[in-house]
């Protein structure tokens, strides 16, 4: 038994139809519908696998779960045949207890039979749940695989017609979810694309936004109200309260957990101790919805798109500082995982002090049992950047760091072009993506 789980949009369902392509598969996706109806469409899901021979599913179709796994376990004794039961959390809200039922089904036949059964589902909470010690299903799962969108590499691999620079704008302004990257025409300019995809009445992204909010959430108001405040710029977790005027923490943790925010500390500090903390959008598409594309939304419905387009293009350069600094954080992790930034690297992170310099560096490696600091980094949203003024920036910065090794690397990450690079890791848009 396997649980597969993430947010919507994800791509959980084609993963798993890739999967199960080639193998001996009955797929049921929930619906909502009344329990009669979803037996009876995973009856005629089921019926090509069975065969005729052991059960007409088409004139007796399933009478209730336990039939329908038992069936499909008998099926299985001399044969692997593979179940997937597709948004589990809808067919429990019509099916309740259907948890309970298949772990008693699962206990009595597993033994007998090679059925596998791979339970997916996008409400992360339920999902959760189902994990837990007191879920029926505690200690029986032999695979729990959470899904998150794709990195900056991976999601640069759905986008090849497009130049390193130009995968770096999709990914800032769409993240790493695999169906907002299918939607971006390859072939066509940002211009035309957003022009399509959000300054149009009913546009997808300008829609998409209003459901992720409802549908991810899961927290209801308090997240919707958490989301928009960091958004506006209230990172701290006091200045969080005093936005929504409740305590913010379990919906901190919940959006945590889908990775729609980020809770980030200076990377010398402990999270576990230190106070030192902001939150972030960390999700790209949240951020361009909520930060950029939101405010024009009304309007937009009303018709004055075509006149918003140039405004919403003008303030791309802004929202992609963040996740630029993002992008280029990650590339620095899978170099260290290579070895290329030296030996027993344990850590990267942004560093600030809060102090009135505040110091801030985009991005700092740390390495071995000590942590001192090997690596400063800086990235800027600029084509080309000149290294040498940005490495002396770093240097002065460095001093603030508890430790820092005798010869560091600087590290300067531009769009397309380092300039004066001698001495110093440079990175563009072509190594990350």
């Amino acid at each position: 038994m396997a649980i597969v789980w993430g947010r919507r949009r994800v791509g959980k369902t084609a993963l798993l139809q890739r999967f199960a392509a080639e193998l001996p598969a009955v797929f049921h996706t929930g619906a909502g519908r009344p329990p009669s109806a979803e037996l009876e469409a995973l009856s005629r899901a089921a019926a090509p696998v069975v065969g005729s021979r052991a059960r007409d599913l088409e004139s007796r179709p399933f009478a209730d779960w336990e039939d329908a796994f038992e069936t499909l376990a008998a099926a299985a004794r001399s044969r692997r045949i593979l179940l997937v039961l597709d948004e589990l959390p809808s067919l429990e809200e019509s099916s309740p207890g259907l948890p309970d039922r298949i772990r008693a089904v699962w206990d009595r036949v597993q033994a007998g039979s090679k059925l596998k059964l791979l339970l997916c589902g996008s409400a992360v909470r339920v999902m959760e749940a189902m994990q837990e010690e007191r879920s029926p299903l505690y200690g029986r799962l032999d695979l729990s695989l959470l899904l998150h969108p794709f990195r900056p590499d991976e999601a640069a691999l759905m986008l090849p017609a497009l130049a390193p620079a130009q995968r770096a704008l999709v990914w800032g302004l769409l993240g790493g979810v695999p169906l907002y990257l299918r939607w971006w025409d390859q072939g066509a300019s940002v211009r035309t694309n957003l022009r399509r995809l959000a300054c149009a009445p009913g546009a997808q992204l300008l829609t998409e936004g209003q459901l992720v909010l409802a549908t991810e959430g899961e927290a209801g108001d308090l997240a919707r109200q958490t989301l928009y405040a960091i958004a506006s710029g209230r990172t701290k977790h006091n200045e969080i309260e005093q936005a929504i005027r409740a305590d913010p923490g379990r919906t901190l943790d919940r959006l945590v957990s889908l990775r729609l925010v980020e809770r980030v500390v200076p990377v010398t500090e402990d999270p576990r101790r230190t106070r030192r903390r902001i939150y972030r959008l960390a999700d790209n598409f949240l951020a361009f919805w909520l930060g950029v594309l939101d405010r024009y939304r009304p309007e937009i419905e009303r018709g004055l798109g075509e006149s918003i387009l140039p405004v919403l293009l003008d303030s791309l350069d802004d929202h992609m500082g963040i996740p630029w600094e993002a992008a280029f954080r990650d590339h620095l992790r899978r170099r260290a995982v290579r070895g290329e930034l030296g030996e027993g690297v344990v850590a990267v992170g942004s560093f600030w002090t809060g102090a009135a310099d505040p110091g801030e560096i985009d991005a700092v490696a740390l390495a071995g049992r000590s942590r001192e600091a090997v690596l400063l980094g800086e990235a800027k949203w600029a084509r080309r950047v000149d290294a040498e003024r940005i490495r002396a920036d770093l240097a002065r910065k460095a001093a603030n760091l508890p430790r820092l090794a005798e010869e560091p690397t600087y590290a300067v990450c531009a769009r397309e072009a380092v300039d004066n690079a001698r001495g110093v890791l440079a990175v563009t848009a072509e190594d990350i993506f």
